[in-house]
């Protein structure tokens, strides 16, 4: 059975990955002892808040057909799946990398862990790039993708200003 995603369910996701992305680097700075440090990881959170605000812009601008209904839903369960595969992608976001957080991480450590949760962020676009057919605004997916290697740019400007 094949299922296709429309643009507006993967903004949907995209912009839940960014609030959860945006909990890592509170959670992250409440447990720092240094106020810079716990500056800079509030920074990154405003970061991450600011890309879910340019997702649900982008929701805003989608057409009637890159949001059109792709499976009968009566339950309206649709919501929640997407919330479901958001949390569970294992990339940037994901709840279980905030809970994992001890305190006793080095700020690199825990830019090294943000960046490679970035990455995994992007595999997971590029996945749903053969799911959400151009129809359904498949394009959106490249935007999506670009402002993720956007911000693994600017983590690695964070990781050279630490000095390591």
């Amino acid at each position: 059975m094949s299922y296709s995603f429309n643009a507006d369910d993967v903004l949907s996701m995209a912009v839940r990955i960014e609030d959860n992305g945006a909990r890592f680097y509170r959670i992250a700075a409440e447990s720092r002892s240094d106020s810079e440090s716990a500056k800079m990881l509030a920074a990154l959170a405003d970061m991450e808040e600011q890309h879910g605000k340019t997702f649900q812009e982008m929701k805003k601008q989608l057409s009637a057909a890159e949001k059109a209904e792709t499976v009968f839903d009566p339950l309206e369960e649709s919501a929640a799946y997407l919330a479901a595969m958001a949390d569970a992608h294992g990339g940037e976001g994901s709840p279980s990398a905030a809970d994992a957080l001890t305190g006793d991480e080095s700020m690199g450590s825990i830019i090294d862990t943000a960046i490679g949760l970035e990455k995994e962020s992007i595999l997971f676009y590029i996945g749903l790039k053969d799911v959400v057919p151009p129809s359904l605004g498949g394009s959106k997916l490249d935007k999506i993708i670009s402002e993720e290697r956007k911000h693994i740019v600017q983590l690695h400007g964070f990781r050279k200003t630490l000095g390591a």
